[in-house]
């Protein structure tokens, strides 16, 4: 039952993260056939800051959030849970708003110096208040994931990103007559309505949730000084590793358009290049993480309550979980990728980049690995480890990629394997500091083979359709569909997945004996 809990709230947020790409997908494609490229670059311009600003005024507290509430939930001691939510609310309210009109009030020294493009004036102005906004929503979103309630968390996604698509899109396109400065602000504002209605949406559900609990408890308080020492011990190094990416996004951003040149092309070629890396690869290549990112995010409540009852059993029995889970849906995905390479990148006008698509799906598993044994690492209270080996993986990934991409045989080919070797060394370091912290083992037969075998199987089926049969995008559409169903009877056929596993699916359990 308590695993079962688990996959119950990965799959709700799976599917809000689903139906929100899907939404962003269509947002995009709107957005560059009908408002345009240079609107969307400038909207697009202010986000390095933006996210750098958010960072900072969240400072990780709704992870810490959700795992410290999960620790009071566990021992039934909510008044102590609301406390917790109470102080850490107060904190994001005092930092986003701090953040928000320290940026506000410097936004001209801001535009100037970290800006090339000072037309993003009125676009970084309308974003700035957004960042308050988050900040709140983030202590409501913490304290949910702390109960293992993710429904709230997941409809005001949804909504919020409804409001965004509609609102952004038809204000945008009102607004593009006056320059595309203009239908820059007109996204702009979608994103900050969708933010509020998001707020709106989740707060309500918390005064409904919190009327009926309130009563339940009973225990002494716990000095809100004590929960602030707490809050910041767990959260700072989730701050770190955000920055620490954040950071080497940038440094990565700056490295490889230079040493594509160095490496022969020119620039306008390289800064092609790197947008078709950046805007197609990588986005096909993340596009499975919708299921790990829900997975990570379920799972540090999750840990955190079996780590407070010191039940090491079903901690490792969740992290098994959660490991297979991640192969058993990560392997067909990067595979699909890996063999649709040429085909996926054609749709978005960047052939170019088909062999390094190729090359990073190699990677795949390992970065979809890395956030779900981040959270394993997190709901342990061990959120030091991920920045220490983001760190460690980061140092040996930046030199390589700063060396194989200027080499003219190499050139986006050499990033990709850079890319490569670094979500291996993470993805590993991770994997061997849960091994230490709870005797986890890397079951080779259950996580690897019998998925890798199923997963060849399907590329069996799907390459024996797509011969047959005329290469049309539906007839790829249905060899994907056919070959996911053979993977799945070939999983079942070869034991990687037993009526135990089904039993923890919501809604398909009462068909299962």
């Amino acid at each position: 039952m308590a695993n079962n809990r688990l996959v119950y709230g990965a799959i709700i947020l799976f599917a809000a993260n689903l139906i929100n790409r899907v939404l962003g997908f269509i947002y995009q494609y709107l957005i560059m056939h009908f408002i345009g490229s240079e609107a969307y670059g400038l909207f697009h311009m202010v986000f390095p800051v933006y996210m750098t600003a958010l960072v900072l005024s969240t400072a990780g507290i709704p992870l810490a959030i959700s795992k410290m509430v999960a620790e009071k939930i566990s021992l039934n001691r909510y008044r102590e849970a609301q406390r917790i939510f109470r102080t850490a609310f107060a904190t994001l309210f005092v930092s986003g708003l701090v953040v928000s009109v320290v940026l506000f009030s410097n936004t001209s020294h801001i535009v100037s110096q970290f800006f090339a493009d000072q037309r993003v004036f009125i676009v970084f102005q309308i974003c700035i208040p957004a960042i308050f906004v988050v900040s709140i929503s983030s202590a409501f979103r913490g304290y949910f994931q702390g109960l293992q309630n993710m429904m709230p968390s997941a409809l005001s996604q949804i909504i919020e990103q409804i409001t965004r698509v509609t609102i952004g899109f038809s204000l945008s396109l009102k607004l593009l007559s006056q320059g595309a400065e203009w239908a820059a602000a007109g996204l702009a504002v979608g994103m900050l309505c969708g933010e509020i209605t998001g707020l709106l949406s989740i707060g309500l559900h918390y005064l409904t949730q919190k009327r009926r609990k309130e009563q339940r408890n009973v225990v002494s308080q716990e000095p809100a000084f004590s929960i602030l020492g707490k809050l910041f011990t767990l959260s700072l190094p989730i701050t770190g590793s955000r920055l620490v990416s954040t950071g080497l996004s940038s440094l990565e951003a700056l490295i490889i358009p230079r040493q594509l040149q160095v490496a022969g092309y020119t620039s306008a070629s390289a800064t092609s290049l790197f947008g078709q890396l950046s805007g197609t690869a990588f986005t096909l290549l993340t596009f499975p993480s919708v299921f790990t990112f829900a997975l990570a995010t379920s799972l540090v409540p999750a840990i955190s309550e079996a780590m407070v009852r010191q039940d090491i059993s079903l901690a490792r029995s969740r992290c098994s979980d959660a490991v297979r889970y991640t192969m058993l849906l990560g392997i067909p995905s990067v595979l699909i990728i890996n063999y649709f390479a040429q085909p996926l990148t054609h749709l978005f006008n960047s052939a170019d980049v088909a062999l390094v698509l190729k090359i990073l799906s190699v990677g795949g598993i390992f970065s979809y690995l890395i956030q779900t044994t981040t959270g394993i690492l997190q709901g342990m209270g061990k959120t030091h480890v991920p920045l220490i080996n983001a760190l460690i993986s980061g140092s040996i990934r930046v030199p390589l990629l700063f060396y194989l991409t200027g080499i003219p045989i190499w050139g986006l080919k050499g990033s990709a394997w850079s890319y490569v070797i670094g979500y291996v060394c993470f993805a590993v370091l991770n994997l061997a500091a849960i091994r230490r912290e709870i005797n986890f083992k890397f079951e080779f037969k259950a996580f690897l083979l019998q998925p890798l075998l199923a997963g060849l199987g399907m590329l069996a089926v799907i390459h024996l359709f797509s011969t047959l049969v005329p290469d049309k995008i539906i007839v790829r559409l249905l060899a994907i569909a056919l070959g996911f169903l053979a993977y799945i009877i070939i999983l079942i056929l070869n034991g990687g997945v037993k009526a135990e596993d089904l039993k923890k699916i919501p809604y398909l359990k009462r068909f299962i004996r």
